[in-house]
């Protein structure tokens, strides 16, 4: 390559690289693979070393020069006291020796002590406690100065807002304490099948969801969403030393101050045992809550630390070695088009089946008809398969190598495939919809929503039967439901009189089900079974919701104003109950006499377990799950389907599982349920 081949190079890389910045860290939509993302700055580098004089001088105007900047408009900047970079990474063992090598030079030793972490897939935040208050939190913005997201990081699950002061290991005056904010697979998987059931687009994986939850300008949407925050750096501190004098032992200290940390690390002394840790994680990490995506190699002592010193990036005394996503190569044999209880029409690729990440994927997302027209994805294509965050499988791209001449563009139907209805593209959505509101697959979706475990819970209306009663046109909504005859049941088939008598009998017991599972089963944009319990303490009743106004929801002088619901969901709610036929459905349930539960009345003296969460497993002898959670949140506690450092009690029944397993091993106090029972008294 000549000189001015090179800079033509060198101008097309910055402007692709600085393209994608801004993408992944503004906008939380990234349209390529990390590892494409690092192979394009990686060809950057490159060039810039090679023919430094044409690209620019020093490429002081270069991405590879300076720290992604995730600022947006709307939010208060601040300062960092000291600068928050970034870390080179490295996709191969012998770049990550050489990192190792070039220490030992530059310190002069070859016996380095180092830390293994988890490398977490989130967004990097710093915060600030001064005298074991926590007073700010910036994002890492340019490296210099970053977002104050303060009053968003103050809704997170688990973060202490004052630090504990325990002898030799209180907090030190003021410290700027680093971290990564991220969400759970379970919350990614929660939130993103609202968003394709709303039609709007999902994302990509956990970390963009994370990010783009945290930059929200109302702290009440971001309390909707269960943040979470690992904490594992130390910035500036007065005084000095106050992090201690080494990487592990301030691991030691963030757990002490009561700060959620990584979930383990490991100490290795020279660059083989660096190498044996970092394979024990990539065994271990498929077992995590979260995504990881590598793992974070750091000097253990803080003084060789600050000797190695800093690029203008990256700290020389660090490195991230990245694993690489888990892909496989299939076939695709059909695009199949599903459509969701709202009407969203969602493409999903019907694979040859193959092993992933050691499960058999024979199914993956294919999001929207704009994905795979940006992708260009064809039915009879090889395509590549990768799991999205490690949890949904999703196709990332074609083979074209491989394609044949009978591969032709894919065409998204035009129309419902199951009622026919030309579909529509509402404003500000990229999926299509089928606007029939009678469309018997909306339909279908809308009473299994309604009687499902989550909801009502009507024991025996499976998919199955519930298809069964929609067929025979029975039931049209959910009050339907309750006007089922016994004589029509009975021709459903021979000798169906037990289980006709248990689903009758099975309806008959929703009628009195908790308010709160009533306002999931109505299906109202937004609101999932969390903020239906919250509804439901506020509204005690289904006339008293459909009646709300938006002042209800946020007006900050009102008393009634309920938190984590913010404008999004208020107004959700409103334009639910401005349709006719969602107001008919709820006098319909009445007449019928459906009669909601409300939740118990808040108790003089405070809620008993206000700030605990609890996980349960297991048969509990007395009770079962539900009856379980239930007076957990009465008593103004909270359950969780995981297990993690921050669960205040794991309660035990007979065969226990693996939850059981991961609590003794992170200590988190296990009870029964005669205990669980002293609690709630």
């Amino acid at each position: 390559m000549d000189p001015a081949q090179a800079q033509r190079r060198i101008a097309e890389l910055r402007g692709a690289v600085a393209r994608h910045d801004e993408l992944y860290y503004r906008r939380a939509r990234p349209e390529i693979s990390d590892r494409e993302y690092d192979r394009l700055k990686r060809e950057l580098e490159d060039l810039e070393k090679q023919f430094s004089t044409q690209a620019g001088g020093s490429g002081g105007e270069s991405p590879t020069r300076r720290v992604g900047d995730d600022r947006l408009e709307g939010f208060q900047t601040y300062r960092h006291r000291e600068p928050m970079q970034s870390l080179d990474n490295t996709y191969s063992e012998a770049e990550l020796r050489e990192f190792h090598t070039r220490l030992a030079r530059l310190l002069g030793r070859e016996d380095l002590g180092y830390v293994v972490e988890p490398k977490i897939d989130g967004l990097a935040v710093s915060l600030t406690y001064e005298k074991g208050r926590l007073v700010r939190a910036v994002t890492r913005g340019n490296g210099v100065e970053g977002d104050d997201v303060t009053a968003n990081v103050l809704t997170l699950h688990g973060l202490p807002h004052e630090l504990k002061r325990q002898g030799s290991d209180a907090p030190p005056e003021s410290i700027e304490i680093r971290g990564e904010i991220y969400l759970t697979f379970a919350e990614f998987q929660r939130i993103n099948a609202e968003r394709e059931e709303e039609g709007l687009e999902p994302y990509a994986n956990p970390r963009n969801l994370a990010a783009g939850t945290l930059k929200q300008l109302d702290s009440r949407e971001v309390a909707r969403r269960r943040l979470e925050i690992v904490l594992y750096g130390a910035g500036h501190c007065t005084p000095p030393g106050g992090a201690g004098p080494t990487q592990s032992g301030y691991q030691a200290l963030l757990k002490a101050w009561g700060l959620p940390t990584v979930e383990r690390f490991w100490e290795a002394r020279g660059i083989d045992a660096v190498w044996g840790a970092i394979q024990e994680l990539d065994r271990l990490r498929h077992a995590f809550a979260y995504a990881t995506d590598g793992a974070v190699v750091k000097l253990d002592s803080l003084a060789l630390q600050r000797e190695a010193g800093s690029t203008s990036k990256a700290p020389r005394w660090a490195m991230a070695y990245k694993f690489a996503a888990e892909r496989a190569e299939t076939r695709l044999n059909a695009i199949s088009i599903q459509v969701g209880r709202t009407g969203v029409l969602t493409p999903v690729a019907e694979l040859e089946p193959v092993v992933l990440a050691g499960t058999t994927v024979s199914r993956a997302t294919l999001h929207n008809r704009d994905e795979i027209a940006r992708k260009d994805i064809r039915v009879g294509d090889w395509v590549y398969v990768e799991k999205a965050g490690e949890v949904i499988p999703a196709v990332m791209g074609a083979n074209l190598q491989l394609r044949g001449p009978q591969c032709e563009p894919y065409r998204f139907p035009e129309v419902c495939p199951a009622c026919g209805t030309a579909a529509v593209q509402l404003e500000g959505e990229v999926a299509l919809r089928c606007p029939n509101h009678d469309c018997p697959v909306q339909v279908r979706r809308r009473v299994q929503h309604f009687a499902s475990r989550a909801c009502v819970d009507i024991e025996g209306l499976g998919e199955a039967m519930v298809d069964a009663l929609v067929e025979r046109g029975w039931v049209g909504t959910p009050a339907d439901l309750y006007r089922l005859r016994r004589e029509d049941l009975l021709t459903l088939g021979k000798k169906v009189e037990k289980t006709t008598d248990n689903l009758l009998a099975a309806v008959e017991r929703s009628k009195s089900s908790e308010l709160w599972r009533f306002v999931h089963g109505l299906g109202i944009t937004h609101v999932g079974a969390a903020a239906a319990k919250d509804l439901a303490v506020r509204f005690r009743g289904l006339e008293a919701l459909a009646a709300a106004r938006a002042e209800d929801f946020l007006d900050e002088k009102k008393a009634s104003r309920i938190d984590g619901i913010g404008e999004t969901m208020a107004m959700a709610i409103i334009e639910h109950f401005r349709i006719p036929r969602n107001i008919h459905l709820i006098e319909d349930l009445r007449r019928l006499g459906v009669d909601p539960r409300p939740p118990p009345a808040a108790r003089a003296g405070g809620a008993a377990l206000a700030g605990k969460t609890f996980v349960l497993t297991g048969t509990l002898p007395g009770m079962t799950r539900e009856q379980a959670q239930a007076q957990i949140e009465a008593a103004g506690g909270k359950v969780s389907g995981s297990v993690s450092k921050k669960t205040s009690f794991v309660v035990a029944g007979a065969e226990a599982g693996s939850k059981l397993a991961k609590a003794v091993a992170l200590g988190v106090p296990v009870i029964g349920e005669e205990e669980l029972l002293r609690l709630l008294t």
